[in-house]
């Protein structure tokens, strides 16, 4: 490392502590960057491949066998926020997306109130169009900073970028650091309102007292996944200490010491029964990454 590189790197470092599900198994090398510059200073030459892009680990399983190669934490750090202009805000994508639902709210910018219920950053968001109470991250994009494996930055216009439910494609293997985001001019305390309102509603219906990753499963078209899941009996159903949430069913909660491998069996236990009870295949939201464990 440089000595004027103001990130962090850390060998062998346990990314149970870096995810929501509080799960995971080691990253051989775990940095955590301060600006896009040392980020791209690090790409170009401290690297080692294969690299593996986080944020709050909020929609991620790592498996127990931990992380090969480099994995870059972007949590913490390139999280700038500021408004530009009357109407758009400028964010980089380690802002948690709590804090950019509150920043927006607070300047009397509306539709981004459904971001204070999710649990990760504005990088996160960008990479699945994350979503909740019919609106999507991609709704709002006016631009975004995109950073290659090689350190090489390059803006894109929302144009270039093709998403769908829970789907983005286009920026191939590199990550999102900040982007635009142009919202409607409404006054702060309405927003406020409808923004509270949401994370209250949240607040009663989701298990938020456990580690999870949130919504486990995508919503088929013309339905929910947890009410499918409800139907096939499988609320409460548990493996070790992975378990089905009794509260929401499309939510796995982690009751003290749950295993990754335990966490993926329940999903296959979910899309195996679902499928034979009511011939919906359940598509994953969560990503799952990393190794098996193998015996010693």
């Amino acid at each position: 490392m440089s000595r004027d590189s103001g990130g962090r790197l850390r060998l062998g470092e346990s990314l149970a502590r870096h995810t929501s599900w509080r799960i995971g198994g080691s990253a051989d090398r775990f940095y955590l960057p301060s600006t896009v510059a040392d980020l791209a200073a690090f790409l170009r030459s401290y690297a080692v491949p294969p690299i593996t892009w986080m944020g709050l680990g909020s929609n991620v399983l790592v498996r127990d066998g931990g992380i090969r190669g480099t994995v870059i934490c972007l949590a913490h750090g390139l999280d700038s926020l500021h408004q530009e202009g009357l109407e758009r805000i400028v964010a980089g994508a380690g802002t948690g997306a709590v804090k950019l639902a509150h920043f927006a709210a607070r300047l009397g910018l509306a539709g981004a109130e459904f971001l204070a219920g999710i649990p990760g950053t504005l990088g996160g968001c960008l990479a699945m169009n994350a979503g909740a109470n019919g609106g999507e991250t991609w709704d709002f994009v006016e631009w975004v900073e995109i950073l290659s494996v090689t350190g090489e930055l390059v803006r894109l216009p929302r144009s270039a970028i093709d998403t769908g439910y829970r789907e983005v494609t286009g920026q191939g293997e590199n990550c999102f650091v900040r982007a635009g985001l142009r919202l409607q001019p409404e006054d702060p305390a309405a927003v406020m309102a409808r923004l509270r309102q949401w994370q209250e509603r949240r607040a009663t219906t989701q298990p938020l007292a456990w580690p999870s990753c949130g919504s486990v499963f995508r919503n088929p078209p013309g339905d929910f996944a947890a009410r499918l899941i409800e139907a096939a009996g499988l609320k409460g159903m548990r493996i070790g200490d992975a378990e089905i949430s009794a509260q929401h069913a499309n939510f796995i909660i982690n009751r003290g010491e749950a295993r990754a491998w335990q966490v993926e069996a329940l999903v296959r236990e979910v899309q195996e029964t679902v499928c034979r009870q009511s011939g919906v295949s359940l598509i994953p939201e969560m990503r799952v990454i990393g190794e098996e464990e193998t015996d010693v």
